[in-house]
């Protein structure tokens, strides 16, 4: 019987990659309506929340000078476009106005970054961990209870998790960068046995076959 294998929850919401002060949670796409709106394409897995903020940073998307601090007259998600949102921001009340802000990046304070539950993490807390195999049981004889063959071995860096397509059904995977190449590994909780992002490790038991795969 084919043990079923259970998904670990992963969220996208990505860090900015300069200063790691601040994470996105939209971009910029155009102007919107006449009035100053503009539509933003949603980055974060709880777009909820963007209707009740006041307040938000937005980045120049050429990285020009510090995000600055913007008042927001109102937020509310597109009915008629999947995963946008429209802003109207402060003091921003014409197309011309709007259209200045073309590919700006809409971003919050990393301490306003949704608390998970246990199981559930941030693809931004797990790039970077080191990846560690521990083996599938402990061999029949060790020399010593602290036997090396019982050790993790460390198998490489996580470079990035690989999510599957809206519509096609799976598991997410860890993108592994080892000394021969790269090695996709399921979140899953039979295969990822302990994540600790705040020690930048994972621990593993790769199922057997799983190297050929790759």
């Amino acid at each position: 019987m084919r043990r079923r294998r259970f998904r670990i929850k992963i969220f996208k919401s990505p860090l900015n990659s300069d200063t790691l002060q601040w994470f996105l949670v939209a971009r910029i796409l155009r102007a919107r309506g006449n009035k100053g709106e503009v539509a933003a394409e949603i980055l974060t897995d709880f777009p909820e929340r963007l209707t009740k903020l006041q307040e938000v940073l937005l980045g120049d998307p050429h990285g020009k000078g510090e995000p600055r601090h913007t008042k927001l007259s109102a937020c509310w998600l597109s009915q008629n476009h999947h995963g946008q949102a429209v802003f109207h921001f402060e003091n921003v009340n014409s197309i011309s106005e709007a259209e200045k802000l073309r590919g700006f990046e809409v971003l919050l304070p990393l301490e306003q970054r949704v608390s998970l539950p246990a199981g559930q993490y941030f693809v931004s807390d797990l790039i970077g961990c080191s990846v560690f195999e521990t083996p599938a049981s402990p061999p029949a004889v060790a020399s010593s209870p602290c036997s090396l063959a019982e050790a993790p071995a460390l198998l490489g860096t996580v470079r990035d998790v690989q999510f599957p397509g809206e519509e096609v059904a799976g598991t997410p995977l860890l993108q592994v960068e080892t000394s021969q190449g790269e090695l996709l590994i399921p979140l899953a909780v039979d295969i990822c046995t302990k994540i600790d992002p705040l020690a930048r490790r994972i621990d593993v038991v790769l199922p057997e076959g799983l190297r050929d795969l790759n």
